[in-house]
């Protein structure tokens, strides 16, 4: 006989792991409906997006800088982890009723929903991850509260000593992995699918403007830029064009915006004798040019590989903007993106038609995707991407330095200068094992719109002397993008420390001095060490 116990109520511990399966279920089918809607969307993202948007710029900057760095998963993961301690805290509460859990469930989930909803350049669609997140996440956990609330509270046995349904117990806690396991890996799922599929409902837009712009080069109307010359890239080094899909990203954008081409408009006012404002169909009736442009970071380190060569296809920027009749005072060219961020241009360059800058709309012949700024983007040749490369371009306003200050050097870092001269070596690897003797060092050296002239390769002290002159690719474009090299090496059985250094086209040596990227670009001598057997 058993005698009947206080009515059954799920625990604390039972209540915080149903709460926290549930809100894992609901984001990871949220994460999935991202796929259909368009990168960023996701509510995680969304949350994570106006977190830093409405984060003082001081702490925002900790926080992203370098998005694609890892910055982003610390971003995210803060959000997360606060989500999963409220969540956590509002199942532990849910004893007797389901409320608090599904109202702390539904909380964070119209959040995702006004996050989504008010983010720049979204639509209404964009709503969509977060409603099915907060649907899934209530209705996961109101289930497995009523399956928890099966478990028996407390009957106990003759004896006194408490009688456990195990039973149900373990139906609970199976339901509850499930769910927990089944959001992890949809959210997974989705973070794999969501680069191999089209950009939720842009893709189409891309695809349409795709075909507009071959049909443009059919025409010949868009000239194309010269080909790769045989022997442009060595074996075992990069490539000198890099696929779309491996070009560097770097940019403040947590939630990518998804900019509808039918509404783009770029309005340029300011210090100028007439303002413009154009659509995407004004933009490409205009003379249309392909490039090759090489474009590096600010933030790369000596050696680094954020830095990247290819195709672009659009506008030049100098005659659009002498159209406006710029006010000779101004001397930045200031550009915002829809998402708000900003970037200051020196007018000297941008305005000159020798430099080449873009409104660029394509990449290797293709479209910009989303995350490089479709519609329409900023490209500079010869300027580092914070003081340049705005993506998803509205808004451009000829003023001075002194009036205005973009992003980036409000947060600190130094007015816009020229690239540095860098160079990498790329194989052998670090750390690698070699043969002893004659071993073959492969690299690229880049100094936009300088170009290079001479790279050279040694071991030891560079004080020393030893340098090589390595073998020097060939280029399509002059000045405009990086330049890939070859030399060959005797190394001795042992160790060895591999440095390279690039010459420019005006004959300045790059410079041996290291230097952090902040607040202006590293600098010194590429090092690889490698152990010659």
């Amino acid at each position: 006989m058993t005698a009947a116990g206080p009515a059954a109520r799920p625990g604390r511990l039972r209540g915080a792991a149903g709460a926290l399966a549930a809100a894992a279920l609901g984001v990871g089918a949220g994460q999935l409906a991202a796929l259909v809607t368009g990168p960023g969307t996701g509510p995680v993202d969304a949350v994570a997006g106006r977190v830093v948007a409405l984060t003082p710029p001081a702490v925002a900057e900790i926080a992203t800088v370098g998005i694609g760095l890892g910055s982003r998963a610390t971003v995210v993961t803060g959000v997360l982890v606060v989500a999963a301690a409220a969540v956590a805290a509002a199942g532990a509460l849910s004893g007797r009723s389901d409320r608090p859990g599904t109202a702390g469930l539904a909380a964070l989930g119209l959040l995702g929903v006004l996050a989504g909803g008010t983010a720049a350049g979204g639509g209404p669609l964009d709503v969509l991850p977060a409603v099915v997140a907060l649907v899934v996440a209530v209705t996961a956990f109101r289930r497995l509260h009523r399956l928890g609330a099966r478990i028996p509270a407390g009957p106990v046995l003759p004896d006194g000593r408490p009688l456990r349904d195990s039973l149900t117990r373990r139906r609970f806690l199976r339901a509850a992995g499930l769910a927990g396991a089944g959001g992890i890996a949809a959210a997974a799922g989705a973070g794999v699918l969501a680069p191999r599929l089209p950009s939720g409902r842009i893709g189409p837009a891309r695809e349409a403007l795709t075909a507009r712009l071959r049909a443009l080069a059919a025409a010949g109307r868009i000239p194309p830029a010269p080909p790769v010359p045989a022997g442009a890239a060595f074996p075992g080094g990069t490539a000198f064009a890099t696929p779309v899909a491996d070009f560097y990203r770097i940019d403040t954008a947590l939630r990518v915006p998804a900019v509808d081409p039918a509404g783009w408009t770029l309005r340029v006012h300011g210090m100028v004798g007439r303002e413009l404002l154009l659509d995407l169909d004004d933009l490409l009736a205009r003379p249309l040019v392909e490039r090759w442009v090489t474009l590096s970071c600010v933030s790369n380190e000596v050696g680094g590989d954020l830095v990247s060569t290819t195709r672009f296809t659009g506008v030049e920027l100098a005659p659009l903007l002498a159209a406006a009749v710029p006010d000779p005072a101004a001397d930045q060219v200031f550009s915002t993106s829809v998402d708000g961020w900003t970037a200051g241009s020196p007018s000297s360059l941008v305005l000159d038609p020798a430099a080449g800058a873009l409104l660029a709309v394509a990449m290797d012949g293709e479209a910009l995707p989303v995350e490089h700024g479709f519609p329409v983007r900023i490209v500079v040749p010869g300027l580092y991407g914070y003081v340049s490369a705005t993506k998803w371009v509205t808004d451009i306003e000829l003023t001075t330095f002194a009036a205005r200050a973009d992003y980036w050097r409000v947060r600190g870092w130094a007015p816009p200068g020229p690239t540095e001269t860098a160079s990498r070596i790329d194989s052998p690897t670090p750390y690698a094992r070699v043969p002893a003797g004659r071993v073959v060092v492969t690299g690229a050296a880049w100094a936009v719109p300088r170009g290079i002239s001479r790279v050279e390769v040694g071991v030891g002290d560079p004080a020393a002397g030893g340098w090589v002159d390595a073998e020097l690719g060939p280029v399509p474009a002059e000045g405009a993008t990086w330049r890939m090299w070859r030399a060959e090496l005797d190394l001795p059985a042992g160790g060895h420390t591999v440095r390279c250094r690039a010459t420019d086209g005006a004959g300045a040596v790059q410079t041996g001095q290291r230097r952090s990227p902040l607040p202006g670009a590293a600098t010194g001598w590429p090092e690889r060490p490698v152990t010659a057997v």
